[in-house]
């Protein structure tokens, strides 16, 4: 290692000056032990020195080696041998599966034409005689019917399966009378109780309710109060006084719509 780096006499750190400068002293000393392995320390540092540039320099090379098996290997198709039974026997001796039910027999109807008056005879069908209509059902067609045939059942009537459910958006929102505007106006008229007042309390007030479908309001309770000098039952009853809504809708039907409104009582 030390021949890597020969320090010549007129470097400092030679060591044939080094022996000279530190003859008949105390070699302990630091500096004796430093410049007397500088020559191995720097050959350590060069070799150090030029590994490390080594890989700087063939790092980038190495990483697309190692990606390109990486991707070689990825992209390399995986067969998979799969091998399918076979399906079982047809049995000759099971039945068949039995034909569906026929269609329920129709009953026997006369096509209804309502009388019109004209100042010309008719040229389209004449309504059938009283006689007729007292042994058939009356229908939107004429047809022929079979023996034991009923009546076909009405149509159930299919309920709204949100017909209670409390929405907070819906697609038409209900609308208080004069608008939005009107409506924030309103809330801020609210009567300032005396005894807050003359207390010098004031606060912030939730109200919640709903918007019924015919547009009244219900459910009105206290959300977060204050809980002194009567705002809480203010706000409330301010809300319990309020006019008469126009209702929301979704899919177009009347909906229960949910709002939670605040107060401001704030002395000025």
């Amino acid at each position: 290692m030390a021949d890597i780096i020969k320090i010549s006499w007129e470097n400092p750190v030679s060591p044939e000056r080094t022996e000279i400068v530190f003859a008949n002293r105390f070699k302990e000393y630091g500096a004796y032990v430093i410049r007397k392995s500088y020559e191995k320390t720097a050959g350590n540092a060069l070799i150090i020195s030029i590994v490390f540039f080594s890989l700087c320099v063939s790092a980038p090379v190495i990483y697309n080696l190692i990606s390109g098996m990486n991707n070689n290997v990825s992209n390399k198709p995986v067969e998979v041998e799969v091998t399918l039974t076979e399906p079982p026997p047809l049995d000759e001796n099971e039945p068949p599966p039995p034909p569906p039910p026929p269609p329920p027999p129709t009953i026997e109807t006369v096509k209804f034409t309502p009388p019109v008056v004209v100042d010309r005879p008719l040229e389209e069908e004449q309504p059938p005689p009283q006689e007729k209509l007292s042994e058939t059902t009356v229908g939107v067609v004429t047809q022929d019917g079979e023996a034991g045939g009923t009546e076909p059942l009405p149509e159930a009537v299919v309920e709204d399966p949100n017909a209670n459910q409390v929405f907070a958006h819906v697609e038409e929102m209900p609308l208080f009378p004069g608008g939005e505007e009107a409506f924030v106006k309103y809330l801020y008229s609210v009567p300032y109780p005396p005894m807050a007042r003359e207390n010098g309390i004031s606060g912030r007030v939730f109200v919640y309710f709903v918007i019924e479908k015919d547009g009244t309001v219900s459910d009105v309770k206290l959300q977060r109060g204050v809980g002194a000098g009567g705002l809480d039952e203010a706000a409330v009853n301010w809300i319990k006084k309020m006019p008469k809504w126009s209702p929301g809708k979704q899919n177009g039907r009347p909906a229960r719509v949910q709002y939670t409104v605040p107060f401001n009582f704030t002395l000025k």
